[in-house]
């Protein structure tokens, strides 16, 4: 399978599987990665889901040696890789990726849809786009922009440059850069914790979040105000509340 999927507890890892490749997209596998997306968004038990590559690589992006055969780019990229990137960014659990070799392209795109990214320090991103002569897709213009401004967005995605881990964490475009040996166990580690947490406040609290880079302070304000009435009807609501009360440490169930 080009998809895997395993669970451990209530942490979903999804594993791009064409290591041959860099895991670069094919067109099965842009369907297999949506499907299962649908599944583990859709999962009540998965309170937490990682996103990694195979072998040495996290995904080089598009597999060019299919690009030929595609007939309409707009509507795959609408259809397909658009989809994904909403998939990911809007799934209402948080969302980490593991990116532990070359990301780069569409795979870039994957990665700055996650929530967040924990970088191997031998790992690096690039938008290559503009290296074969084509433009930003799959998210990477919108998520360069919310991350490291304009004036540096345009400068990565006019050079097509590679940044390293270290720099990726210091322009703000991920978490931390982790040695190989120890990236599996620290990205482990911070999906249990995120699945440990108010499964139901951290959905919305990501939505706040990614709707507040594009409303204003006021909207934003008033979109708080909403979304606080749901979480405070929420059972690890009241679980925080007694829990904090008795001076004890929480336990949420997610719901």
């Amino acid at each position: 399978m080009e998809i895997l999927l395993r669970r451990d507890g209530n942490v979903a890892t999804v594993t791009l599987n064409r290591p041959d490749r860099f895991n670069a997209l094919t067109s099965e596998m842009r369907v297999l990665l949506r499907d299962v997306l649908d599944d583990v968004g859709g999962d009540d038990d998965v309170r937490a889901v990682v996103l990694t590559g195979a072998g040495r690589g996290f995904c080089s992006g598009q597999d060019l040696r299919d690009f030929g055969e595609i007939e309409d780019v707009t509507d795959v990229i609408r259809s397909e890789y658009n989809v994904i990137i909403d998939r990911l960014a809007t799934m209402r659990k948080p969302v980490v990726a593991w990116v532990n070799g070359p990301c780069a392209g569409a795979g870039l795109g994957l990665a700055l849809a996650c929530d967040l990214r924990v970088l191997s320090e031998d790992a690096f991103l690039s938008c290559a786009f503009s290296a074969i002569g084509l433009v930003p897709d799959s998210g990477v213009s919108s998520g360069l922009v919310r991350l490291v401004g304009y004036e540096r967005a345009f400068e990565l995605a006019a050079t097509a440059r590679r940044v390293s881990a270290a720099e990726a964490v210091a322009l703000g475009l991920a978490l931390e850069a982790v040695p190989a040996a120890d990236i599996e166990a620290r990205v482990a580690t911070l999906a249990a914790t995120l699945a440990a947490g108010p499964t139901v406040a951290l959905g919305l609290t990501k939505a706040l979040l990614r709707e507040a880079g594009v409303e204003s302070a006021a909207a934003s304000a008033d979109r708080e105000a909403v979304v606080q009435a749901q979480a405070l009807a929420t059972a690890d609501h009241r679980e925080g509340v007694q829990a904090f009360l008795a001076k004890r440490s929480p336990v949420f169930e997610g719901r």
